[in-house]
């Protein structure tokens, strides 16, 4: 039997499959529950949680902003948010594969604001 594929130094396959559970929404929990004692997975997984606030908030103001539009204009405006609404999630998974990327390869994503609040924690 073969090996398999060499991990780089310093990392192991239990810390890669962390840092990709930390941006993977509700599935941060794990590695920032599991994982302990590395300070880098702590790191992403807080800010993956953070993250997966902020959008969730994002997401309700949409629903939200959308639901009004919707009944003050009789659906005109309403059906154009509809519309761009895939697009949104769209960014959202997007911004995901991008923290993702970034942290498997040893770097972070800062993003103003989301960033230095998951700092605090």
């Amino acid at each position: 039997m073969t090996d398999p594929t060499p991990i780089p130094s310093g990392a192991s396959a239990d810390r890669t499959l962390m840092i990709i559970l930390a941006y993977l929404w509700l599935l941060a929990l794990v590695p920032l529950l599991l994982d302990t004692r590395d300070a880098e997975v702590r790191w992403h997984a807080k800010h993956g949680i953070i993250l997966t606030i902020v959008e969730f908030v994002i997401m309700i103001a949409w629903t939200i902003l959308t639901s009004v539009l919707w009944i003050m204009t009789a659906g005109l405006l309403g059906c154009l948010f509809v519309v761009f609404s895939p697009f949104l999630v769209l960014a959202i998974v997007v911004l995901h594969v991008i923290a993702i990327a970034k942290a498997i390869r040893g770097q972070r994503l800062i993003i103003p604001g989301i960033s230095e609040f998951a700092d605090r924690f």
